[in-house]
């Protein structure tokens, strides 16, 4: 057996048949009588399964009884033209060795439905379900075709730092990274946690975002972009969040709002264009299984010019609506993902992008428009997800950046470096950020961000 090459049963489904092929893989299935027994294999590599028939009659009695849904076996044999429907061929087995053995009685994964939660809790093994199979596959498209993008559009992939000094967000939900001990923590003189004593001899934390160093990379590469992973340590245990998740954010050089927004639409669509020309298989599971307007939705999008809109303008539709809101909308407030979805699912049916946002609900680097009150922010609001991009023009002037720090209290030590910026050089430029899970949410018609990503960080789980 092993002198043959092992095959993927992505390439044998599409193979010729005639000829010897080595299959290795886990059982999903074995059915069959006494005679035959036919076994669907599947090794990662597609939704698909191959079928293996077994002449009972040519192995050992006691390896077949050991072949149970989730044995790892390597088979050898023919590859034929298939008689039974599903599959254009199938393997007829010559040789059949067993790696790893399946305790019917102990192994989870027995053939039938499992809801999402009981999947959740052996996150250990559910890649092995069709549904993460899928999930992963298309989880690992979408990676690859975000630095596709951006290479073929000549932007720099910027490494930027995961443990940080700044809260870029303001918002102050960050995890905390320290080598002290938590059971003799040293304390100055004012009973304060000394930090000079830890690892980097001040306080640290998880990134929230890699932007504003990105923001330094757009001001000597001109364009760049990260991907990689973020943390918020925000109580938040909703179906849309994580606390740790992975982040694309572009900055750019010379970019204005409008230059932004064209940016991240063209960027979506590229990404759903990718999963539909390169993931269908997967895809149309997911669109038979678990949400019939999937596919179709997907190819709305690519089809559709978004929707651009104000933040003034989506509100007063909303106070017009007449819906009744669990959150009531007036000017001023933060909106929630039920307004945003009531405007791109009820109101226009298609995707929005939102700028103009009120100053004092946004983060203090976006540029200020000159009526004062608004601030050049842009959302992209998706079908489903709600917000799915959120970005904006920086504040290009030192003057506006320093008076905003200022008016919010922050601390400046903390952010001179960024600050620089605006001193040596400054220049337009803006940049976005891309939750890549809530992504995954709409490619995928998932409905929990905890079933797009192998091992979810919530309040009160972090196993494995």
């Amino acid at each position: 057996m092993e002198k043959l090459n092992r095959t993927k049963v992505k390439e044998l489904l599409k193979d010729k048949p005639g000829k010897e092929v080595l299959a290795k893989g886990w059982v999903r299935t074995k059915r069959g009588n006494k005679n035959v027994a036919f076994i669907a294999l599947n090794d990662g590599s597609t939704i698909n399964n191959i079928q293996i028939v077994v002449d009972s009659s040519k192995f050992d009695e006691e390896l077949l009884k050991k072949i149970t849904t989730g044995a790892c076996i390597g088979v050898s044999g023919n590859l034929t033209e298939s008689l039974g429907s599903g599959q254009s061929v199938e393997i007829q087995a010559k040789e059949i060795i067993l790696y790893g053995e399946a305790d019917p009685n102990s192994y989870p994964l027995q053939k039938k439905g499992h809801t999402m939660e009981f999947l959740r809790s052996i996150a250990h093994l559910r890649p092995r379900t069709n549904t993460f199979g899928a999930v992963l596959r298309i989880r690992h498209a979408m990676a690859y075709a975000i630095h596709d993008y951006f290479n073929r559009k000549g932007f720099v992939y910027l490494h930027t730092p995961i443990i940080t000094a700044s809260d870029c967000e303001g918002a102050g939900e960050m995890f905390q990274v320290t080598t002290l001990d938590l059971n003799n923590i040293p304390k100055t003189g004012e009973g304060k946690i000394d930090f000079s004593q830890d690892f980097f001899g001040k306080q640290t934390s998880l990134t929230v975002s890699g932007q504003l160093e990105g923001e330094l990379g757009a001001m000597a590469l001109g364009e760049i972009y990260t991907f990689g992973p973020t943390f918020r340590a925000e109580n938040s245990n909703t179906p849309r969040h994580l606390a740790e998740f992975w982040m694309i954010e572009p900055e750019m050089a010379f970019y204005d709002i409008n230059d932004n927004m064209v940016l991240a639409e063209d960027f979506i669509k590229s990404l759903v264009r990718y999963a539909l020309e390169h993931c269908m298989d997967d895809l149309k599971f997911l669109n038979d299984m678990f949400d019939k307007e999937l596919i179709s939705r997907l190819e709305s999008v690519v089809n559709t010019e978004f929707v651009r809109l104000t933040y003034t303008e989506g509100i007063k539709i909303l106070e017009a609506s007449c819906e009744k809101f669990e959150y009531p909308v007036s000017w001023g407030v933060d909106l929630q993902s039920e307004h945003e979805r009531y405007l791109v699912e009820k109101h226009f049916g298609k995707p929005v992008i939102m700028t103009d946002y009120p100053k004092d609900i946004k983060a203090f680097y976006m540029k200020q428009n000159e009526d004062g009150k608004t601030v050049r922010g842009m959302d992209v609001l998706f079908p489903k997800i709600g917000e799915i991009i959120g970005g904006s023009e920086r504040e290009a002037s030192l003057e506006k950046l320093e008076n905003r720090i200022n008016e919010l209290g922050m601390g400046r030590e903390s952010l001179e470096w960024y600050i620089d910026t605006r001193r040596f050089g400054t220049a337009p430029h803006s940049g976005f950020g891309l939750g890549f899970e809530r992504l995954l949410l709409f490619v995928t018609g998932m409905s929990n961000i905890r079933d797009v990503i192998p091992f979810p960080r919530t309040p009160k789980n972090a196993e494995y």
